[in-house]
């Protein structure tokens, strides 16, 4: 179920927030709620993608761990968790708001499409991780019911979920080497200097994006103050770039959010700031 990689789902949050309604109770809880489901139905996925993985991932040096590949969870019980999951998940999502509940049931079928064929389809396998990113924005703009949030921070989750996507692949070119496209078979279609140049014109891109909302976007306020936390930002991507160049990680962006001290630092800094900027400024 990869609970690590719950810290995802945490972007269903930025409606909430962005659109000035984090202290109302009901819409938290609902949010909440929301997470809960992302989380389980993201989980659901993780379970039929190491199903559709069994082989490729025993060539992995550290995906032979997981329980399917290295036989320490029969398929059969995998299924069955796949299948009930699915079954609390999306009647609960139908309960907590109808449009909520098809964008959920739209983020399994679009993740259950690259599990089997778009994950093999080059650019498209990253643009779809991206699209997962969105559908969770969308989903806390649906149970929130948003006045305020603007469109341009669709824009920067996109370019952020890109950004990540493609220092991932990067990484696995690099840990996995000559056996790269043995394990997963469209990394045969990446190089380092062609990844290289997508992740600097989506870093380049996401910086624009985010410092035009700062000064553009209708409900911030109009002294600017948002643009205060442009350079939480600019470190941000700079200290990840740092970590997949220099330090050769990047493997698992989520875990690496949480286990280097100066992104997490940073994180909570820029969400400290934009609380700061939206309800106290």
């Amino acid at each position: 179920m990869r609970p690590k990689q719950w810290t995802k789902n945490a972007v269903v949050f930025a409606p909430l927030i962005f659109d000035e309604k984090l202290f109302q109770p009901a819409l938290l809880a609902r949010t909440f709620l929301a997470f809960a489901l992302f989380c389980l139905i993201s989980s659901t996925v993780y379970i039929i993608n190491d199903l559709a993985d069994i082989e490729n991932d025993r060539l992995h040096p550290k995906k032979r761990e997981r329980p399917l590949a290295s036989g320490a969870l029969s398929p059969r019980v995998a299924i069955a968790a796949a299948a009930l999951f699915i079954l609390i998940s999306i009647p609960a999502a139908l309960w907590l708001d109808g449009g909520f509940s098809l964008i959920l049931f739209g983020y399994l079928l679009l993740n259950v499409a690259y599990s089997f064929y778009l994950k093999h389809l080059v650019i498209i396998d990253v643009l779809v991780i991206a699209a997962g990113f969105l559908l969770r924005v969308a989903g806390g703009v649906a149970v929130v019911g948003v006045e305020r949030f603007s469109p341009w921070l669709y824009l920067v989750v996109t370019l952020g979920a890109l950004f990540l996507g493609f220092g991932k692949r990067r990484h696995e070119l690099l840990l996995l080497e000559d056996g790269a496209d043995a394990h997963r078979a469209i990394l045969a279609e990446y190089t380092l200097p062609f990844l290289d140049q997508l992740i600097a014109l989506v870093t380049s891109t996401m910086v624009i994006a985010y410092s035009l909302y700062t000064f553009s976007a209708p409900n911030l306020p109009d002294n600017h103050a948002m643009m205060l936390t442009i350079p939480f930002v600019l470190y941000g991507l700079f200290r990840y770039l740092y970590l997949i160049h220099v330090k050769k990680e990047g493997g698992a962006p989520d875990e690496l959010l949480l286990s280097d001290k100066p992104l997490l630092a940073t994180g909570i800094l820029w969400v400290l700031a934009v609380i700061v900027v939206l309800y106290v400024w």
